[in-house]
């Protein structure tokens, strides 16, 4: 496998989501090119600036920041899936206030792009 897509549909309080910080991690790790990442239906929420992990948990929220700023990996956020979930607002797509940053709004032609362009293509 030389490069890969990963598609996240898993909000940050589930273990699956958790697995896919991992699953990433261990591909870097062992120099597959990470093309992107999709956050999709409730796995926006791993975008939202106002999440509050308790400190006893993993700290996906920060992992998500550093593993982009350190690898420059790119984060889709889906545009759909993020108004539903109350991220943004139909009226103002761009305004990205209750996001974090290093997620990008993308549709799903991104996603497509993506799934073209990897080796492999892996959802959690």
């Amino acid at each position: 496998m030389k490069n890969l897509a990963v598609i996240v549909t898993t909000p940050p309080t589930s273990p699956l989501t958790q697995t896919a910080y991992q699953f990433i991690e261990t591909a870097l790790s062992q120099s597959v090119e990470l093309l992107g990442v999709f956050f999709y239906q409730s796995g926006v929420l791993n975008a939202s600036q106002y999440l509050s992990i308790p400190n006893d948990e993993f700290p996906l929220h920060n992992k998500w920041q550093q593993l982009n700023k350190d690898h420059d990996v790119p984060f889709y956020l889906c545009s759909t899936a993020a108004e539903k979930h109350g991220l943004i607002k139909a009226e103002e797509p761009m305004c990205t206030s209750l996001i974090i940053s290093g997620f990008t709004i993308a549709g799903l032609g991104e996603l497509v792009e993506l799934s073209l362009k990897a080796d492999r293509v892996v959802q959690l």
